[in-house]
């Protein structure tokens, strides 16, 4: 909520608009619009989707949702949708861990390798 908060404070005043014109544009009480800028409420779907519009942004970017998690049209295959569950469920979680984390998982991951050994050549 609080990410949304701020995302829609952030869109609104680049349009150099108040809250009450928003909410008025909205279709909603300037109240419910104050309290999701202020990331104490989550909207319902039909509110977000006007809020959106309102604001002229689209909903993935009030949501914090980026192109690398989702796909863009529902044609298009999921980003992972190649992936077993298991692994788009390890994926989904490693995408909110910090940097420092990750590079921790991945030197873990490298000792998980196996090790090859080159064939040695015939003596003789």
């Amino acid at each position: 909520m609080k990410r949304l908060g701020e995302a829609t404070r952030a869109a609104r005043e680049r349009l150099q608009m108040n809250q009450a014109a928003i909410a008025k544009d909205a279709g909603i009480s300037p109240a419910v619009y104050g309290r999701i800028e202020r990331g104490h409420m989550m909207p319902a779907v039909l509110t977000l989707r006007k809020v959106a519009v309102a604001l002229g942004i689209s909903a993935d970017v009030l949501l914090g949702i980026t192109s690398k998690e989702v796909a863009k049209k529902m044609d298009e295959p999921p980003p992972e949708g190649d992936l077993s569950p298991e692994v788009r469920r390890l994926v989904r979680t490693v995408k909110t861990w910090p940097d420092e984390k990750v590079k921790l998982l991945l030197r873990f991951a490298k000792l998980l390798e196996p090790v090859t050994v080159p064939d040695s050549e015939p003596e003789g």
